[in-house]
Order: structure tokens, then C-alpha cells, then sequence
């Protein structure tokens, strides 16, 4: 029983711990372009980050939700920022893909922010696991 108790408390210290990955290696993106001069990709990646991170939030809470709720109703707001979030990040990629004003190529770059996270995330605690065996 010990054990699963510390397993939970390391879940939801990992889970606290993603957003500031992500966060960082948005942050650190966006240095290296701007470093090397890149402005209009900055901004792409910027937006394709944030589009990203904001998906990861509406997700996160909707998951919450549904394992907080069992056989309660969700909320409409809830459910609506569940529905509408991969329709309204097309949307906004779509518009800059058409109108050319931010490289696609960068805002896409940007959508894999919280997968950088997850991995160093994963990295993190597999070096955890090693040094506990």
C-alpha cells in the first residue's frame, strides 16, 4: 500500500512538472530563433507553442473532470473547450497557412513543444527509476 501511495505522489509531482517543461522548451525555442535572426519563425513557433500548451491545459482539465465527475454531468464549458480545441487550432493554422504571414513550417514546430516536455519528463524519471534498482 506504501508503495502505491509513493507512486501516486511521484504521478502527480511529474504532472505539476510538465507545464514548466513545456514551458521551457518554449522558451528556449524561441531564444534560438530569435538568436539567429529568425523573426517571422519566432513568432510562428510562438504561436504553434502556445496553440500546444493551451490544448495540453483544456485536455488536462477535461481529463480531471472526468475522473472527478464519475456519473455526474460535465459542465458545457468543459465539454466545449473538449470539442472545440482541435477544430480551432486547424482553424487558426489553416488561416496563417493561406495568408502566408507566419511560416507553417514553424507553427507546426511549435505543436511539439509538449511532446519535448513529455520526453524530458520521461528521460527524468527513467534516471530516477535506474537509480532506485
Amino acid at each position: 500500500m506504501q508503495a502505491e501511495t509513493i507512486q501516486i505522489r511521484e504521478l502527480a509531482r511529474a504532472e505539476a512538472r510538465l507545464p514548466r517543461w513545456m514551458m521551457a522548451c518554449a522558451i528556449a525555442g524561441l531564444l534560438a530563433t530569435l538568436l539567429r535572426g529568425q523573426v517571422r519563425f519566432a513568432a510562428g513557433f510562438a504561436l504553434g507553442a502556445a496553440l500546444a500548451i493551451l490544448n495540453y491545459y483544456w485536455l488536462h482539465q477535461a481529463v480531471v473532470a472526468l475522473m472527478a465527475a464519475g456519473q455526474s454531468r460535465l459542465p458545457k464549458r468543459l465539454v466545449a473547450k473538449f470539442l472545440i480545441r482541435y477544430p480551432l487550432a486547424f482553424a487558426g493554422v489553416l488561416a496563417f497557412y493561406w495568408t502566408g504571414w507566419l511560416p507553417f513550417t514553424a507553427i507546426l514546430a511549435g505543436f511539439f513543444v509538449p511532446v519535448a516536455g513529455v520526453l524530458i519528463e520521461a528521460v527524468l524519471q527513467l534516471r530516477e527509476g535506474l537509480r532506485q534498482t
